[in-house]
């Protein structure tokens, strides 16, 4: 437990500016990030007697190490910086939307030259139009179903269109009436993007101008005695108005409107998001979430909104919270921001909206009792957990970050390893890594293990090394770049375990013991779960530990086992369904996928491909001459493959297996075995 003031900034040293700040433990890990009007008072308040603190934010400071703060110029830069670092470091003592999910939403690819409608979940992309979110996928596909008898708009993947076009066919969809059929030329691109933009205006909540337009035509087809034109009209006016009737009328005045409620305790937090649109509720949300540190209402609120809108969410006319953030200016102007027009962020005091506010409270309330129910003691499961590993393995105090490593391979081959990371007793995927053998060929486990954590934890040492807190083995001076992030930054591996575990017994364990020695590192505990009887190994006994079956330590760790084993066995499948399925074009020098791709389909097919001249090759978009003579080159000095044989007609299949399988062409043939963990 490190003591607050040897690391609390001199007098004066903290700026009076708005700005963010961020405390670090001792490894350098972000535990906090926060936000203030005026930085000197609000991290002063943090460095007061530990009595006077609460629980929460006590146990931060005293796990910290140092703080630092960046300024900013006013409170709503502060806001988005704040927002970009709790994504980026992802803090231990920030609120956490710890269940929070990816609503599916309805998707129109206006986009595309013949838009499609979809399920879609994620990011929002450009050009594509939203709907939603729903609470489930089940419930958009109803509404869909519905709609595409009036609006019939391709819902087919690409590949299906494709094929459609190819082959002037359409799918089922086309001959019973719910798709336009644009794959075969039935209806022009514009009159189907009419048909997606009628689509999208309606649920847009456009909705009583067209029914009235559907009627006038109705009226008028039985006029003229055209009855089935009349009938068909009639049955659209129908399933309009039950799609309709499935999002019920809350808000008279056609309000676009998110509306927020929350419910907690001490611990934590539920909070439920309904999303009103033209009146009516088009999709509802909930997160339950930790309160790791001390936050009231008003925090809450605050955290959500940048949770809800910081992704990209659309930004509707208004917003309706239990509380306002304190300061609700910046926050405002952030929202003011991100919709490019005035938000209206407010308590609802009165009428619909306040009943309407009410039931998404207790909506809240539900979602609070369902989560407790389902997790009850969950969190004092996972705490009695990790004290039983610390008691049974003697470590000085709970490994609040474990790692484990399993190896994988098929007789000797594809070998490779996994590091699964568990904090708090929970799986913390982002961090999970992935390791190719590279030292030497062949099967050995225990040379694999010492390999894969010498490389993790010689990685370790080098960002050490780049903080100047840790000297770096002469023999790994000159490291190879490790894997970077999107943004060009250096995956972290800076991060160790307080526990380390390795699938296997006394040989593995004996392994990684070495590599950690051969590094100078000391301070990582360590420990073997060999599956046979479950025994836990440690390095250096003759003996190994035995929990109770029924021990919760014993549980964690054999979670953590098998989380490490199904992702090494997940690595080296597709490692090999790579190599098996490779092709001739797959091992050509400075051929990447994409000119891969367009060399086959220009050429149609290996064998077209294969007769090919380099002139010819050059014709191809993005293919040099110096990659048309290396592909001739290439594809020359290989044997073509034996032609396909139609066995029922014995007739010689020229091109048919050539190609549409061409990547499969050369993989071999492999007897049944078993994978080895």
């Amino acid at each position: 437990m490190a003591d607050p003031s040897t690391y609390r900034p001199a007098p004066g040293a903290i700026p009076t500016s708005p700005g963010v700040y961020k405390f670090r433990d001792a490894h350098g890990r972000v535990i906090y990030v926060g936000k203030a009007k005026s930085l000197r008072p609000r991290l002063s308040s943090y460095f007061q007697d530990l009595a006077g603190l609460h629980p929460r934010t006590a146990t931060m400071v005293t796990t910290a190490a140092s703080v630092e703060w960046t300024v900013v110029g006013t409170e709503v830069e502060a806001l988005q910086l704040e927002y970009s670092w709790i994504k980026e470091f992802d803090p231990r003592f920030n609120v956490k939307y710890r269940d929070d999910k990816s609503y599916p939403e309805l998707a129109v690819t206006l986009d595309e030259e013949y838009p499609r409608v979809q399920v879609m979940r994620g990011a929002h992309k450009k050009g594509v139009r939203y709907f939603g979110p729903y609470g489930h996928a089940w419930a958009i596909r109803e509404t869909v179903d519905l709609l595409l008898r009036v609006f019939p708009v391709r819902t087919c993947s690409n590949g299906v269109f494709k094929r459609a076009r190819q082959v002037g066919r359409p799918c089922l969809l086309g001959y019973i009436g719910k798709c336009a059929a644009p794959c075969v030329g039935k209806v022009s691109a514009d009159e189907h993007r009419a048909l997606a933009e009628d689509f999208c205006d309606f649920m847009a909540g456009r909705t009583g101008n067209y029914l009235r337009r559907l009627e006038e035509q109705m009226q008028e087809a039985a006029a003229e005695l055209e009855y089935e034109k009349a009938a068909r009209l009639r049955d659209d006016i129908g399933a309009l108005r039950r799609a309709m009737e499935k999002n019920a009328i809350v808000l008279a005045d056609a309000t676009d409107a998110d509306l927020l409620a929350l419910a907690e305790d001490e611990l934590e937090a539920a909070v439920q998001i309904f999303h009103v649109r033209g009146g009516r509720v088009r999709g509802q949300r909930g997160w339950v979430t930790d309160k790791v540190e001390d936050v009231d209402t008003a925090g809450l609120v605050e955290h959500a909104l940048q949770q809800l809108y910081g992704g990209g969410e659309a930004v509707p006319r208004e917003v309706l919270v239990p509380a306002l953030p304190e300061p609700v200016e910046p926050v405002r102007e952030w929202l003011n921001g991100l919709r490019g027009s005035q938000v209206d962020l407010r308590i609802p005091q009165r009428g619909d909206k306040k009943d309407l506010m009410a039931t998404v409270q207790r909506n809240a309330q539900q979602a609070l009792a369902l989560h407790k129910t389902k997790r009850a003691s969950d969190l004092t499961t996972r705490s009695r957990a990790l004290q039983e590993i610390a008691d049974a393995l003697e470590l000085d105090s709970v490994p609040l970050r474990i790692e484990c490593y399993d190896i994988s391979h098929l007789q000797g081959e594809d070998v490779v390893a996994s590091m699964v990371v568990f904090e708090d007793g929970l799986a913390r995927k982002s961090e999970y890594r992935r390791f190719q053998i590279k030292g030497f060929e062949g099967q050995d486990d225990v040379r694999s293990m010492h390999e894969v954590i010498g490389r993790r934890f010689r990685r370790y040492l080098r960002e050490r090394e780049q903080t100047g807190e840790w000297a770096v083995p002469e023999e790994d001076e000159q490291p190879e770049d490790g894997p970077r992030t999107e943004e060009g930054r250096p995956k972290r591996f800076a991060y160790p375990p307080q526990l380390l575990v390795v699938d296997g017994g006394r040989p593995q364990v004996a392994a990684a013991k070495r590599a950690l020695d051969e590094l100078g590192i000391d301070d990582v505990a360590l420990c073997g779960l060999a599956k046979r009887l479950e025994e836990v190994w440690l390095p250096g006994e003759d003996d190994p530990v035995v929990l109770p079956r029924s021990s919760e330590g014993l549980y964690l760790l054999q979670r953590v086992r098998d989380e490490a084993h199904r992702f090494a066995i997940g690595y080296q499948r597709n490692k090999r369904s790579k190599r098996l399925t490779a092709g001739e074009l797959d091992s050509v020098p400075g051929l990447g996928e994409t000119r891969r791709q367009a060399l086959l389909k220009h050429f149609g097919s290996l064998k077209k491909l294969r007769a090919a001249t380099v002139d010819e090759l050059c014709a191809v978009p993005g293919i040099g001459r110096r990659t048309a003579e290396t592909v001739a080159a290439a594809l020359s000095s290989r044997t073509p493959a034996a032609p396909a044989v139609n066995t029922a007609t014995g007739e010689i299949i020229e091109d048919g297996a050539d190609q549409a399988a061409e990547p499969a062409a050369a993989a071999p043939q492999t007897a049944p075995s078993q994978e080895t963990p």
